[in-house]
């Protein structure tokens, strides 16, 4: 069969669908992410801005933390997408660092870019970037200062303080600074579950109102008459934890019940009133002066507690009960019946207290105490959710700072510090088309001291002068100095991080990079991508539904 000396047209994919390959779909995935990255730029470093970000709903948000605003900002385009999920593996990896992976992501793309439009293959550039970020976490880990105690409380002080000094409660650094130690000291060492670390808001006041509970304290929950005669303070009280329902439940909802005669139904509603007394009898012989439970607590067991002197509280949240446990050395129990004393837990304290407008009930001097809680006030409810996003940030930084004791200079004094030694090893060293993308890559460190002194204000072409010139000298820890608009040593000037941030961060950044770089064509359905019309059905739905799901009946 002839085709007129033309090959016959093939085609393969749906119709509607779209493709777009070659250097221009490279390009336009780097533009893609060059644009997140200008967003989240002028928050980078302690004279970021902060974002005003508002949802469909209305909900605002305020915030200059990156993994917070890459999940707020709601991005589509399927390569930017990826510098969304890097920020989120920053935020759970190591808690700080999330908008420096952005930033440096979005430079080592834009200097890429370059050779892209040159010709250069895309997998020399990828081998390139990589072999230069492994060069790059080499020499980090060549330079990290290794503390003499990876818990020592000095250390860690400083590395919470940094982790501040780009949050909103930089001014009150050292009142949080304590706060967060404390907390992460107080955690099992060997664990140190952040998790355990409880965080309740209470709007009104002002910062320093918020204090450190060494135990447990949470919202008190619903209660139902009766509650107010009972104590709300014990010295050293014996505390059982259930998961148990003490409600008296009415039969007509829960079961149905056929019966000859009146004295017969008056039986059955005795017996439920048995049932739930022995349940109560039997908390009360445990000698416990505090119940809790997951399941609600009604209105009769309520009172049987206050007339014996015995606080209860029902509906305690999981996260909550999970905490008492620990501190107080409790079981949860899922019965009333053979609680044993060693299922029990006890407390220094017990007191129910009045915050602000709340009432929350505190458990302290827990002698299994390996949890903690930070009660924080504040005005407005967006200002003290970024208070905890703030405080969960220096968490982590001093978390990793126990379990890698290992810390670098702030200020982007060691990304020049990198920097200079890439652009020496390429310039000696290498001399084919490698060395041109490692000496990019070089330079694409350099953002964020540059960009640290843009945010500032300093004049940023003059400071990046000054700091290559001091790391040719060999003053390693040289970075951008804040108070003086200058150039500092930032060992001496105790602006410290984990060195684990800075290697994750360049890791993650080069990873993403190379992943976009590698994406040379881009296929998008447009018709699957619709959202189907509500009253549409498939076909042969409506001959379905008519005939029914089952077998048809048959006719007489």
């Amino acid at each position: 069969m002839s085709f007129g000396g033309q090959a016959p047209t093939i085609i393969v994919l749906k119709e509607g669908t779209d493709t777009s390959q070659g250097k221009g779909q490279v390009v336009s995935n780097i533009n893609a992410c060059l644009a997140v990255q200008a967003t989240v730029k002028p928050t980078l470093g302690p004279y970021g801005g902060d974002l005003l970000m508002v949802d469909e709903n209305g909900r605002q948000t305020i915030t200059n933390d990156g993994a917070t605003v890459m999940k707020l900002l709601d991005i589509v385009h399927p390569a930017a997408r990826i510098l969304v999920d890097i920020a989120r593996s920053q935020d759970a990896e190591v808690g700080d660092g999330t908008t420096s992976v952005v930033v440096l992501a979005g430079e080592i793309l834009k200097e890429a870019k370059e050779h892209v439009e040159q010709g250069v293959s895309s997998q020399i550039i990828i081998k390139s970037l990589r072999r230069a970020s492994q060069m790059a976490v080499n020499k980090i880990k060549e330079i990290a200062v290794s503390t003499d105690e990876g818990n020592h409380r000095e250390t860690l002080s400083k590395l919470a303080a940094t982790a501040m000094t780009s949050k909103l409660i930089k001014r009150n650094t050292e009142f949080f600074t304590k706060m967060v130690v404390d907390a992460v000291l107080s955690l099992d060492q060997d664990d140190l579950n952040e998790k355990l670390i409880g965080i309740k808001k209470i709007p009104g006041g002002s910062l320093t109102d918020s204090r450190f509970v060494n135990g447990v304290a949470f919202k008190k929950t619903f209660s139902y008459a009766g509650f107010e005669q009972q104590p709300k303070s014990f010295k050293k009280p014996k505390i059982v934890c259930l998961n148990v329902e003490l409600e008296l439940k009415a039969e007509k909802d829960n079961a149905e019940v056929r019966v000859e005669q009146v004295s017969e139904y008056q039986a059955i509603v005795d017996a439920e009133w048995q049932i739930i007394y022995k349940k109560l009898e039997a908390l009360s012989k445990t000698g416990a002066k505090v119940v809790l439970s997951k399941l609600p607590i009604g209105d009769l067991a309520t009172q049987f507690f206050a007339d014996r002197d015995i606080f209860c509280a029902g509906r305690v949240a999981s996260e909550d009960m999970e905490r008492v446990v620990q501190a107080a050395g409790a079981t949860i129990q899922s019965t009333c019946s053979d609680i044993l004393p060693e299922h029990l837990g006890t407390c220094g304290t017990f007191e129910e207290r009045q915050i602000g407008g709340e009432r929350f009930n505190f458990f302290e001097e827990c002698p299994e105490a390996k949890t903690c809680t930070l009660v924080l006030r504040g005005g407005a409810e967006q200002f003290i959710a970024e208070v905890e996003r703030s405080l969960h940030d220096a968490i982590m930084i001093v978390k990793r700072a126990i379990k890698n004791n290992l810390i670098v200079g702030g200020g982007g004094a060691v990304e020049m510090e990198v920097s200079a030694y890439l652009h020496r090893f390429a310039d000696e060293k290498i001399s084919h088309k490698q060395q041109a993308i490692i000496k990019s890559f070089a330079k694409a460190l350099e953002v964020i001291p540059r960009q640290l002194c843009d945010n500032a204000g300093f004049d940023a072409t003059d400071i990046l002068n000054k700091l290559r010139v001091e790391h040719r000298k060999g003053r390693t820890w040289a970075g951008v100095d804040f108070n003086n608009e200058g150039v500092a040593d930032m060992m001496e000037r105790f602006v410290w991080e984990p060195a684990l941030i800075k290697v994750n961060a360049i890791q993650a950044a080069t990873e993403a990079s190379c992943l976009i770089l590698g994406v040379d064509e881009t296929i998008r359905n447009e018709e699957s991508a619709k959202p189907q019309a509500p009253g549409q059905l498939p076909a042969g739905a409506a001959q379905r539904a008519v005939r029914g799901r089952g077998r048809g009946m048959p006719r007489r």
